[in-house]
């Protein structure tokens, strides 16, 4: 009888219940569990946007606009502006792989930064250029035929100053009349007569002031300043050349190279490549260092004409030859007033510092490789 009633209250229980789609209860719990996790993810955002502004949030947990909170005290943060350090573009040798060899041949600014005074030899005209930088200004010309003693003996002081040379007279080219000018001023003045300019180096510098010449055979020493000879024995030594502050000398007695500064006297030893000696006249010394310690030696032709050029340093102490630190033909040597060397080759100066290391080169223009290199005045 229990069981009966039982069944019949079962039944009536399940008349009143209304069927349910199982599907449509899934979705919807579905879409509320995204909600929530929409919220809880907003709640997280402010909170880190919160903490970054300095502002104080609360975050309801029915997901709905954060409520203002009670006044109170105001709190101001202050941040430390943000300080951006430039990065610099990488050079190229923070770029190259360790180890590698650079390539490039820029050279620093500060290696060569005096003026180059070079010789153009054409006819019928010779000019001097004075080349600093990136500038080259003719700054002196003179009149010069082809076969005439002019080509042969232009020269400029050791401080860029004067200009000197023989101007051709009637006798073929042998002697002249030895002229004085100033670079930028196109007068001149005549200082000798009868100056022998058949010479590998007719015209020999001693300091700024003093110039070596030959009359008729006879070693003169002018002071161009005061226009004459200066008094007393020149001395018989032959192939002298000074220093550019005119103080050390270097010649040969007897056939014997020295070099002296009026005080000490030093002989030396050269004895240049035999298969090279044979086709020359001999070898002189070209420039002189400061110090007296090193010259610089070129050949002589077998012809009287004009030799400018020198090929390798012998130490006069040691009568050795010193490794210059460059590759390739040296065309010229030259010791200079700012303890520096200059190697001249082909299409650059290496410039090299007392001790012969190299501070770095300085390319030359096509046009200018075909000068002759008078000088340089830092």
């Amino acid at each position: 009888m229990n069981h009966d009633r039982l069944r019949l209250d079962l039944a009536a229980l399940a008349d009143e219940v209304t069927p349910v789609d199982l599907r449509d209860r899934a979705l919807r719990t579905s879409r509320r569990l995204g909600i929530q996790r929409a919220v809880a993810t907003s709640a997280a955002a402010l909170v880190v946007l919160a903490a970054a502004t300095g502002t104080a949030l609360a975050i309801r947990p029915n997901g709905q606009p954060p409520a203002p909170q009670p006044a109170g005290p105001s709190v101001t943060s202050t941040w430390p502006p943000v300080e951006v350090t430039p990065t610099p573009a990488p050079s190229r040798a923070s770029t190259e792989p360790s180890g590698s060899p650079s390539t490039s041949t820029a050279t620093p600014p500060s290696v060569l930064t005096g003026t180059r005074y070079y010789l153009e030899k054409t006819s019928p005209e010779a000019r001097i250029h004075a080349i600093r930088g990136r500038s080259d200004q003719v700054v002196y010309r003179i009149a010069a035929p082809t076969w005439g003693c002019e080509l042969n003996t232009v020269t400029i002081s050791p401080d860029g100053k004067r200009v000197a040379w023989v101007q051709d007279s009637t006798d073929g080219g042998i002697t002249g009349v030895l002229l004085l000018g100033a670079p930028g001023q196109p007068s001149s003045r005549t200082l000798l007569s009868g100056v022998t300019c058949v010479d590998s180096n007719a015209l020999v510098w001693k300091g700024n002031d003093h110039l070596m010449v030959r009359q008729r055979l006879r070693p003169v020493l002018i002071d161009v300043a005061a226009g004459k000879p200066v008094g007393g024995d020149p001395g018989q030594e032959t192939d002298r050349c000074w220093s550019v502050d005119g103080r050390w000398l270097a010649a040969k007695s007897d056939g014997k190279p020295y070099v002296t500064d009026g005080q000490t006297t030093r002989t030396f030893r050269y004895t240049p490549p035999a298969e090279e000696a044979a086709k020359w006249g001999g070898w002189r010394a070209r420039s002189v260092s400061l110090d007296g310690r090193y010259v610089s030696i070129g050949w002589v032709g077998t012809d009287p004409s004009r030799r400018d050029g020198s090929f390798t340093v012998v130490d006069t102490v040691t009568s050795k030859v010193i490794d210059l630190p460059v590759s390739g033909k040296v065309e010229s040597i030259q010791f200079t007033a700012d303890f520096r060397v200059l190697v001249r080759q082909a299409a650059r100066i290496v410039v090299l510092d007392s001790g012969f290391r190299k501070l770095g080169e300085v390319a030359e223009p096509r046009d200018v490789q075909k000068l002759t290199l008078l000088a340089y005045v830092p």
